[in-house]
């Protein structure tokens, strides 16, 4: 009886793997169904036809069971993801005051973008017109084009 017991729960567990994990019809499904037919083939060679139609009926309802627990809005709702974000985009930099000959110091290594703050304080991800530029290093903006800050090491 241990083994069919067995052949159930791995079934199931193989099902709910191919519900939830898996795209499509794979391998897992046809896996967790054979190993749910293989516990009834047993039930019906090691126990009895009446065991075996006892072990088939329960397979039929525990699968049905997890497709109805599974297909469930408020099963999804428990493991869905629902942050929200509040937080506003960054500004540009001709809004931060950065322009064109804006002096700075490289928080971050530029290779060949980081991060430098400037002489106001203001914190802005910029690209190196040099490549690699260590952190601590004094910079001046060179251009500004779009949203993008490009600089070069003074």
């Amino acid at each position: 009886m241990g083994p069919i017991i067995i052949l159930i729960l791995v079934g199931l567990i193989l099902l709910l793997v191919e519900t939830l994990l898996v795209p499509g019809f794979a391998i897992t499904g046809i896996l967790g169904l054979a190993s749910m037919g293989a516990a009834c083939y047993l039930a019906f060679v090691n126990i009895g036809s009446t065991a075996g139609i006892i072990v088939t009926a329960v397979c039929i309802l525990l699968a049905t069971a997890l497709v109805i627990l599974v297909l469930r809005s408020s099963t999804w709702k428990k493991v869905s993801l629902e942050t929200n974000l509040d937080q506003a985009v960054d500004v540009k930099p001709a809004q931060k005051g950065i322009a064109a000959g804006s002096k700075g110091v490289t928080v971050t290594r530029l290779a060949p973008m980081g991060t430098v703050r400037f002489a106001d304080g203001t914190k802005a991800e910029v690209s190196s017109t040099e490549g690699f530029i260590d952190p601590g290093t004094e910079v001046e903006v060179v251009s500004v084009e779009d949203e993008k800050i490009f600089i070069k090491k003074l």
